[in-house]
């Protein structure tokens, strides 16, 4: 998605999001207290009204679906099976066989 629009959705997320999003580096190893210390320093850095700055790794991609499936398991296994195909603004549903 493009940078201005990741910048607007961050800024539009709650403040502690923000924080946390800020001080986290996700899937790296992190003990609770440094993180919990990162968040107060972070805290007292950006006093509560002031922009936390959105991190540069922080970002988001738009999907945009064309096709979706949907599946729902009934006791007599004659489940239920839907696809949903966006014809321009429209989404056509059709039931398949399961």
């Amino acid at each position: 998605m493009p940078a201005q629009q990741s910048r607007d959705y961050f800024a539009s997320r709650p403040r502690g999001s923000q924080l946390s999003a800020a001080v986290s580096h996700q899937s790296r190893p992190a003990s609770r207290e440094q993180l919990e210390a990162d968040m107060a320093k972070l805290d007292e850095q950006y006093p509560e009204g002031e922009t936390i700055p959105m991190p540069e790794t922080w970002g988001g991609y738009r999907i945009v679906p064309e096709e979706i499936q949907f599946w729902h398991g009934r006791p007599s296994r004659l489940h239920d099976r839907f696809r949903y195909i966006r014809d321009g603004g429209e989404w056509a549903r059709e039931r398949l066989a399961p």
